[in-house]
C-alpha cells in the first residue's frame, strides 16, 4: 500500500469571493445554533429551539422557531421568543394544533403551551423546585417530568427540611462519588415523577414511578430525554438507569427499566442479563417493539453500541446490528414502525442509516455529521454540521436531501471557510489510518502556512467532518494556521478492533500515527511549513501533548495541553468515573497494577522536557482535576521551560461561557503566534 492516500473529493472547496475575509472566533461565538427539532404527526410544521449569544450576560438564551414544511420558499419564523426568557425542548401535540415547551419565566422552570399558528403561551405547570426536563404522553393525559430530589421522593413536591442553625459547613460522605463532572454529589438524584395533564395544565404532586430505585434518570452528567421514553399507549415509562451503591464509580451497568406510568407496581429490569451499557429506550409507534443500543463489556465506555430489538407482547430480543461493525449513536423509528434510522460514526462522517426489523443497514446520507433525526411522512427531517458549517435542518426524500434553513447565512456571508482534504497512510501495526489537512482560505500560490496540530480527546473520539464551538478548526485556518488532524489507534468510526488498540497502549500506537500522520501530510502537502508547527489537544489529546513533551520533545515550536493527564497515578485516585481510567490501563485499579500506569506516565519524563507550554485547565474540572494541570506547569517552571497557565474558575472539562472561548482563543492563537514566528511578521 502506498503510504498515503488522497481523498478523491475534498471535503469543502468553496471558492470564495475574492473580498472574503476569514473566519474568527468572534464569529465562532455569535453564531445562532439549532437543536431540539420537533415536527408535527401531519409533517406541515417543524419546531426548534435556537441559541442566540448574550455576549453581555456571558451565555446564551433560547428562543422557539417555527417554519412551515408544505410552503415553497418559506421561511422560518419566531414562535415563542420573550426577551430575557429560554423556551426550550419543544413537543407538538398527537393533532399538530399545540406547541409544549419548556421555559424559565419567573426565575424557575415550567411546562407552557403555544397554538403552532402562533399566540400568547399558557403556564400548565406550577412545580415547587422546578424540574430539568420533560414529556408529555402520547395521547396528551399525562406528564413525565425529571427533577432532582432526595431519593425515595414519593412526589414530585420537595420534602421539607428543617436546618440546624449550628450546623457547619462541612459536607460528609460514605461512598463515592464525592463529586461528578462538575458537581459536588448533594444527596439528591434526578428522579421521573408522572401527573396527570390536559389543556389546563398539570394537576397534584404526581407520582415517583421508579419504585425504590437509586439512581439517576435520565443518567448524569450527558443524559436528557433521550435516556426516557413514553409507550405508545401511555401506560408505561420507559428509562435508562444505573443503580447506585458503592461500586457506582466503577460501573457502566446502565439498564433499561419499564415502569407503569401510575407508579402501582415496581419497575421491571429489561437488561438484568447485560452487564454492560443499555441506553436509549425507543419505543416503535405500533407499540409492538422497543429498541435500544447496548454495549457488551462492563466497565468500558466506548464498546460497541449494537442496536437491539424487544418483542414487547413475548420479550424475545435480538441484536440488530451484531454484524454491522459501527456504533449506533441515535435512534428514531419510521412513522410505519418497520425501519429504525440511526446515526453512526463513519471514517470521519456521521451519517444516517436505516436498519430493517431483518437487521438490514443501509446508508442514506454522505458528507457531513447529523445531530438529530425525525422521521415524518414527507421524509426524513435532520440536522447536519461539517467542517466549514455549523447546523442547519434538511430533508430526505427517498435519495434526495434538501436544505431547509440556512439560520446563519447572513452572519457567515462573505466569509472565507478552509479547504479540507482528507488523505490516508500506513500506521501502527501497517494499519490504514486516515487523517485530514485545512488549508487556509487565503494562503497565496506557493505561500506556506505554519501547522496547528490537533490531537483529539476520548480518546475513543474522531476529529470527523463535523462543526464544533470549542475545538474549531475553522478558527485556526482563519487565524493562518493549517490544520492537521490524525484519527490515531483508539478513534472511533473505523471498527470496535482499531478503537479498542488504545487500551493498555496510551502512548504507544497512538504516538506513532501521530508521527507518521504529520510526516506523510507534510510530505504531500506544500503548503505546510514543516518546520513551524505547534502541537494542541485537550483531555486525552492534552495527555498527549504531556506525553510529547518527553518522547518527541525536538519536533514542535510549541504545545497547547488542556486538562490532560500529567500524572497518571495521581489522575487514578482523584479523577470520579474510575471506571474509564482502570479500563484504559487493563482493568485494575493502580494499587493492583502500578505498572501499566507508570508505563505511560507523563510525569516519569520530565526531564526530557524542553518544549514550550501553554498549560489550561478549570476548577471545576473533576474529570481530569486541575491539580494536574498545576503539577504540569509547575514542571516547566523548575525546568524553566518558557511556559504559560490560564486558569477558568468557572469551566469544567469544556470551555463553554462565551467570553471564557474569546478569551481561550486569544491565549491559545497568541502563544501559537509567539513561538512559529508569526506574531512577528
Amino acid at each position: 500500500m502506498k503510504q498515503f492516500l488522497v481523498a478523491s473529493v475534498a471535503l469543502a472547496a468553496i471558492a470564495a469571493p475574492a473580498s472574503a475575509r476569514d473566519l474568527t472566533i468572534q464569529d465562532v461565538v455569535g453564531l445562532s445554533r439549532v437543536g431540539a427539532p420537533a415536527v408535527s404527526p401531519d409533517g406541515h410544521w417543524l419546531v426548534w429551539q435556537q441559541r442566540e449569544t448574550d455576549l453581555a450576560a456571558n451565555k446564551g438564551r433560547y428562543d422557539l422557531w417555527r417554519l412551515d414544511l408544505t410552503a415553497k420558499g418559506a421561511k422560518p419564523e419566531k414562535l415563542v421568543a420573550e426577551p430575557l426568557v429560554n423556551e426550550t425542548a419543544p413537543q407538538i401535540s398527537a393533532d399538530g394544533k399545540t406547541v409544549w415547551f419548556q421555559s424559565d419565566k419567573g426565575g424557575e422552570d415550567a411546562v407552557w403551551s403555544v397554538a403552532i399558528t402562533g399566540g400568547t403561551p399558557t403556564q400548565l405547570t406550577h412545580i415547587q423546585g422546578g424540574f430539568s426536563g420533560f414529556k408529555v404522553s402520547p395521547d396528551g393525559a399525562k406528564l413525565l417530568v425529571w427533577a432532582d430530589r432526595k431519593p425515595g421522593a414519593p412526589t414530585v413536591t420537595p420534602a421539607m427540611e428543617k436546618k440546624d442553625p449550628n450546623a457547619g459547613s462541612g459536607r460528609v460522605y460514605q461512598q463515592l462519588f464525592v463529586r461528578h463532572w462538575d458537581s459536588w454529589a448533594d444527596g439528591t438524584r434526578s428522579q421521573l415523577f408522572v401527573l396527570p395533564f390536559g389543556p389546563q395544565g398539570a394537576t397534584g404532586d404526581g407520582v415517583a414511578i421508579e419504585g425504590g430505585l437509586v439512581g439517576d434518570a435520565p443518567s448524569k452528567p450527558y443524559g436528557g430525554g433521550e435516556e426516557v421514553a413514553w409507550s405508545a399507549d401511555g401506560k408505561t415509562v420507559y428509562f435508562a438507569l444505573r443503580e447506585a451503591g458503592r461500586i457506582e464509580s466503577l460501573s457502566t451497568n446502565l439498564d433499561i427499566f419499564a415502569a407503569p406510568a401510575d407508579g402501582s407496581s415496581a419497575p421491571v429490569n429489561l437488561t438484568k442479563g447485560n452487564g454492560g451499557m443499555d441506553n436509549l429506550p425507543t419505543p416503535s409507534p405500533d407499540g409492538k417493539w422497543l429498541a435500544w443500543f447496548a454495549m457488551a463489556r462492563p466497565g468500558y465506555e466506548a464498546d460497541r453500541q449494537v442496536l437491539m430489538l424487544r418483542n414487547l407482547a413475548t420479550g424475545d430480543v435480538r441484536a440488530l446490528t451484531a454484524h454491522w461493525d459501527r456504533s449506533v449513536a441515535s435512534i428514531a423509528w419510521g412513522s410505519d414502525s418497520k425501519t429504525i434510522y440511526v446515526t453512526a460514526q463513519d471514517v470521519q462522517e456521521e451519517p444516517v442509516f436505516a436498519v430493517s426489523l431483518a437487521g438490514k443497514v443501509e446508508r442514506l446520507t454522505e458528507k457531513g455529521s447529523v445531530s438529530a433525526v425525525v422521521p415524518t411522512k414527507g421524509g426524513l427531517v435532520y440536522a447536519m454540521n461539517s467542517l466549514t458549517a455549523p447546523d442547519d435542518f434538511y430533508r430526505l426524500k427517498g435519495k434526495k436531501s434538501t436544505r431547509l434553513t440556512a439560520v446563519n447565512a447572513e452572519k457567515l456571508a462573505g466569509i472565507a471557510m478552509p479547504e479540507v482534504t482528507r488523505y490516508s497512510f500506513n500506521g501502527a501495526n501497517g494499519d490504514t489510518v486516515w487523517g485530514y489537512v485545512a488549508k487556509p482560505a487565503g494562503l497565496a500560490t506557493g505561500a506556506k502556512a505554519p501547522i496547528a496540530f490537533i490531537v483529539h480527546g476520548g480518546p475513543q473520539g474522531s476529529m470527523g467532518n463535523s462543526w464544533s464551538y470549542r475545538w474549531n478548526p475553522a478558527v485556526f485556518a482563519g487565524a493562518g494556521y493549517a490544520v492537521v488532524a490524525v484519527d490515531f489507534h483508539g478513534s472511533t468510526g473505523y471498527g470496535q478492533a482499531f478503537t479498542d488498540a488504545i487500551r493498555n497502549n496510551w502512548g504507544g500506537a497512538p504516538l506513532e500515527d501521530l508521527k507518521k500522520g504529520l510526516r506523510a501530510a507534510t510530505d504531500r502537502f506544500a503548503f505546510l511549513d514543516s518546520d513551524r508547527a505547534c502541537a494542541l489537544g485537550a483531555s486525552y489529546g492534552g495527555y498527549m501533548m504531556n506525553w510529547i513533551e518527553g518522547q518527541w520533545p525536538d519536533r514542535f515550536k510549541c504545545i497547547v495541553q488542556h486538562d490532560g493527564v500529567f500524572d497518571a497515578r495521581a489522575m487514578a485516585y482523584e479523577t470520579e468515573e474510575l471506571w474509564f481510567d482502570e479500563w484504559e490501563h487493563g482493568g485494575k485499579a493502580y494499587f493492583e497494577d502500578p505498572a501499566a500506569f507508570e508505563r505511560w506516565n507523563p510525569v516519569n519524563h520530565v526531564s526530557a522536557w524542553k518544549t514550550p507550554q501553554l498549560v489550561i485547565t478549570s476548577e471545576k474540572d473533576f474529570r481530569i482535576p486541575y491539580t494536574q494541570g498545576l503539577a504540569a506547569f509547575t514542571a516547566l517552571q523548575r525546568r524553566e521551560i518558557p511556559s504559560k497557565l490560564l486558569v477558568f474558575p468557572d469551566e469544567n472539562h469544556w470551555v463553554l461561557k462565551p467570553k471564557n472561548s474569546l478569551q481561550w482563543y486569544g491565549e491559545v492563537l497568541g502563544w501559537m503566534d509567539q513561538w512559529t514566528g508569526k506574531a512577528a511578521k
